[in-house]
């Protein structure tokens, strides 16, 4: 034991002596596109031969370099002054460097609700169909031993797999298996950017095991294997199953603490295309505002998986306003987040007989009756009474709270409620109860019974409070509640449009379940379980949502291929809830557009059997890209051959499945082309809802196909006359053969009619 003290004593103080010495230096990123060496080596000893040119000598590259990017793309993080970045930027060899930002995660029943059991063409798939996609899960690492990843029943390892099962603390070769192929894990770019992770002061692994939860969760609810009566202390007992119950996982662990440095994304990337995977989930991303394309790590390696023909899913972040929406390249599925048909009620029994509905994840049952207090009326000395009821650090009266619940208030959406009901348990209190006018229907587990309240629902027990001498409640355990309705709802948290980068392109893409999802989980993450330790967890975000929709893409994978775009249209989406009443937004029910959940809710069955499909390639996002501001020199690096960008086509003339214009001044025309993917000779028609203030035709009206594979251009021409003051305006063309119906979604900012 003083031996492994002294080491890690030894290991801060070199650490510290090392970062004193970087003081004058910052991660950077320097991005040079595709490469035609001959092996990593040699781009590697390149790498080394570029950075000399601004350290002085090879010898002082290496000691600068952290990551190298070899196998996919070319590039390298290093720590450098901003002198030497901006000398290597200059270079015609690279395309762009910018700062290694740090990146977040965005953080069974759900199945049932998007109906994968009633799709009959996936029951009838064959096992070496279900089987054989591989799914590479960018998170916090894997707990292994978990009962989802158990191989049983699955076939050998797909020859196409090339990746590793890296060994480390606590994780061996024993711990891949049929169902984890291989297993990496990344943090020189964490290190770099924020101490040794021996520093934070938390549990940790330095392999691929999960201490987190987050990329436990995330691996589970894509492809978790079949696992009976699994739940949250009882809490949403059924059955725990991923999308894609057959589906191989390899696991990149580039996330630590609930953070995932850029540095350490992109060596994860680069690794997973040479490695043979599939699809690419990715539930993270930065804070708003993204960086533009090439100075994003996530849009960067996902544009090379892209041209590897893997499907990118992304998480669109959990900021809850408009224009934070992130991962919003066109060559990323951006995954929205609502609700399911379930909630988790905890109810308040009140001293008069009357009961108030909360909601919660609430294991534990109050015996008797305790007294209620609010937090402004229990103020430490020297506290106003209003921040008392927020009940954050320091400010209630241990004397006046203890042996009692207390009544806390909400001050701004993204405070941490745990933490409230901590410093609740820390004063003596024996319970609390959250008015909360943000977080409607999310679920949250406390170290003591506790409950959150609408503000309508609070306003029993508020009258309650105002008029008893000694009010008294008690809070029940959590019961689950099924088939509800409205659902599905937008999430209150999920980040909106519109895309700060190219407005053109409508995001996000896509919404699918991202509420008190249950999923496997680390049995050593107990920071948002109450302390407690669990097997299986519930819990909310885009990063949930995300996950549903990579196994979506993994269930299609057969019918329609690879393109990510394949995924966003109707049938395949929808925008009408179980009430088929428009899709509205917690908390307050208020309308919802394209800006939300973008094309609409993921439906599965419908989605095997598209109609037609909007397709691009490679070439299209290189004119895209054309259009939006790369040089000529930037895009050969980027693709190791000469692109020309003469009269590129506008970008919202890109043959996204949504149409978008952010600047509609005066009349304008936009091209689309889609493919048939049915049977036999079909007609489609064109249907508009119109855009408020715009005259929209669409020529030709009627589209004929004789046999799948047949691909037909139209125009829609957009006449607008009346201003949209600034903000958007929304419609929709669908197209319809009597039995499909493919909508798309159409935003216009009306600059001048």
């Amino acid at each position: 034991m003083r031996v492994s003290l002294l080491f890690n004593l030894l290991f801060l103080f070199s650490f510290a002596f090392f970062h004193a010495a970087m003081a004058d230096r910052k991660h950077y990123i320097v991005y040079m596109g595709d490469h035609s060496y001959p092996d990593s080596k040699s781009v590697v000893a390149a790498n080394h031969e570029m950075l000399a040119s601004v350290t002085g000598s090879v010898d002082g590259a290496q000691a600068m370099a952290l990551h190298h990017y070899s196998k996919s793309f070319r590039g390298f993080s290093a720590m450098l002054t901003p002198e030497q970045a901006q000398k290597l930027a200059e270079s015609d060899s690279v395309i762009s460097v910018f700062r290694s930002r740090m990146n977040r995660v965005h953080t069974t029943h759900s199945w049932d609700f998007l109906g994968i059991g009633s799709v009959p063409q996936y029951s009838k798939l064959t096992m070496d169909s279900k089987s054989n996609v591989i799914i590479g899960v960018i998170d916090s690492g894997v707990w292994p031993e978990s009962e989802s990843f158990n191989d049983e029943g699955l076939g050998p390892v797909p020859k196409k797999f090339k990746g590793e099962c890296v060994t480390g603390e606590n994780f061996t070769s024993a711990n891949c298996n049929r169902k984890i192929l291989g297993a990496r894990f990344y943090l020189k770019g964490f290190e770099a950017e924020n101490g040794p992770l021996e520093s934070v002061g938390s549990v940790f692994f330095r392999s691929p095991r999960d201490s987190d939860g987050h990329g436990t969760h995330t691996a589970s609810t894509i492809a978790g294997s079949v696992v009976a009566n699994a739940s949250l202390f009882g809490i949403a007992r059924g059955t725990a199953r991923g999308g894609a119950p057959g589906a191989r996982l390899v696991i990149y662990k580039a996330c630590w603490f609930n953070l995932c440095s850029d540095a350490d994304i992109l060596s994860a990337v680069d690794d997973a295309i040479q490695d043979g995977v599939d699809i690419l989930s990715l539930s993270l991303g930065p804070d708003p505002p993204q960086a533009i394309y090439f100075e994003d790590a996530v849009s960067i390696a996902s544009f090379h998986a892209f041209r590897n023909r893997i499907l990118v899913s992304a998480s669109a972040g959990n900021s809850a306003f408009p224009k934070t929406a992130s991962n919003v390249a066109p060559w990323i599925l951006t995954v929205a987040a609502s609700t399911i048909d379930r909630d988790f009620n905890t109810y308040i029994h009140l001293g008069n007989s009357k009961i108030v509905k909360g909601f919660s994840l609430n294991p534990l049952e109050m015996k008797t009756f305790y007294g209620l207090i609010a937090g402004s009326a229990a103020a430490a000395p020297g506290v106003p009474s209003k921040n008392a009821s927020f009940c954050k650090n320091n400010t209630l009266d241990p004397t006046l709270i203890k042996g009692k619940i207390v009544v806390c208030t909400i001050d701004v959406i993204n405070e941490s409620r745990d933490a409230k009901s901590e410093f609740v348990r820390q004063g003596g209190g024996v319970g609390m109860i959250l008015i909360d006018q943000f977080a409607k229907g999310v679920g949250f587990q406390f170290a003591i019974p506790g409950a959150l309240l609408v503000p309508e629902e609070a306003k029993a027990l508020q009258a309650y409070m105002a008029t008893e001498k000694n009010p008294v409640g008690k809070i029940s355990s959590t019961v689950t509640v099924l088939n509800t309705k409205p659902a599905p709802r937008m999430a209150v948290f999920s980040s909106m449009g519109p895309n700060i980068i190219t407005p053109e392109i409508i995001k996000p893409d896509i919404t699918g379940p991202g509420v008190n999802i249950l999923a496997a989980w680390s049995p050593l993450a107990t920071a948002s379980s109450g302390g407690r330790s669990v097997d299986y967890n519930i819990i909310s975000g885009t990063s949930m949502s995300c996950p549903h929709i990579s196994a979506v893409a993994e269930i299609l994978q057969p019918f329609l291929g690879s393109s990510s775009n394949k995924i966003c249209n109707d049938d395949n989406t929808t925008v009408l809830d179980n009430t088929r009443s428009t899709i509205r937004k917690d908390p307050d029910g208020t309308p919802t557009t394209p800006f939300d959940y973008g094309s609409g809710h993921i439906n599965l069955a419908a989605a095997l059997n598209p109609g037609l499909i909007y397709d691009f390639d490679s070439n299209d996002v290189l004119n895209f890209l054309c259009s939006t501001g790369p040089s000529p020199a930037q895009l050969k690096n980027l693709t190791e051959e000469l692109v020309s960008c003469k009269n590129p086509p506008p970008s919202y003339d890109f043959n996204y499945p949504s149409i978008g214009v952010s600047s509609l001044n005066g009349s304008l025309s936009v091209h689309r082309e889609v493919t048939y993917c049915g049977h036999g000779p079909t007609v489609y028609s064109a249907y508009v809802d119109y855009p408020a203030g715009v005259k929209v035709t669409v020529t030709p009206k009627k589209l004929k196909f004789a046999k799948a594979g047949e691909k037909v251009s139209f125009r829609v021409d957009l006449v607008p006359f009346k201003n949209s003051n600034g903000g958007f305006v929304f419609g929709a063309l669908t197209w319809s053969n009597g039995i499909h119906k493919v909508r798309s979604p159409i935003g216009l900012n009306v600059i001048s009619a």
